[in-house]
């Protein structure tokens, strides 16, 4: 698949032969979105509680007497029909996780991959180097390959010096190739890779060290 790769600068581009995983009909979007799903679900606290009727605050003395009030008999008022009385069959803490073996992953990762480049919305740069720890430097440099929307961009790795030239901007979100996910390729308008970037996210695809 041919992807667009600009210079270090962002002023010129050429086209590059690219090896991704190529997919037919709807291979891969089950698998894509059990993982978007299941990335969701694990990241839930499960900690919503309520107080039942062991927990709540409240005396054991009836109310008032079994018979001849007119009223329906009760017990306690802790009794969830009661005002400032328990909550019947509420949330109580839990774990949402759920587990995804390595191999739907991976193809969760290429399928969102493919999605992308075929859609047009992943593009490659040489590397990223900036001549000075500059928030404007970096934004110009982003904005020449995808000047509109929310960007994520890939590196090998980041020097402390991209970091703090990025970290003020709102629209553009870094990460490393070898910590992406694919709901993370899934959520952005546009994606920029560095080639060193991409041949790190391929290894990981054709089951390299840093697997899925």
């Amino acid at each position: 698949m041919k992807l667009n790769v600009f210079s270090a600068d962002g002023s010129s581009s050429s086209e590059k032969e690219v090896a991704i995983p190529q997919f037919e009909g709807d291979k891969g979007l089950q698998a894509l979105k059990q993982v978007i799903v299941s990335t969701m679900a694990n990241r839930r606290q499960g900690t919503s509680a309520v107080r039942t009727r062991s927990t709540v605050h409240g005396t054991g003395k009836k109310p008032f007497r079994q018979k001849g009030t007119g009223m329906a008999r009760q017990g306690t008022r802790v009794a969830p029909q009661h005002t400032h009385g328990a909550v019947a069959h509420g949330p109580q803490p839990r774990d949402f996780g759920q587990r995804i073996n390595r191999k739907m992953r991976r193809l969760a990762l290429s399928r969102a991959l493919f999605d992308r480049a075929r859609d047009g919305e992943l593009s490659l740069i040489e590397k990223w180097e900036l001549q000075d720890r500059k928030t404007r430097l970096f934004n110009e440099l982003v904005g020449k390959v995808a000047p509109r929307g929310k960007v994520l961009v890939l590196d090998d790795s980041w020097s402390d010096q991209t970091l703090l030239a990025a970290r003020n901007i709102e629209r553009i979100f870094l990460n490393e190739a070898s910590d992406v996910n694919a709901v993370e390729l899934s959520r952005y308008d546009h994606i920029i890779a560095s080639e060193k970037a991409m041949d790190r996210l391929l290894s990981r695809l054709n089951g390299g060290p840093n697997h899925a």
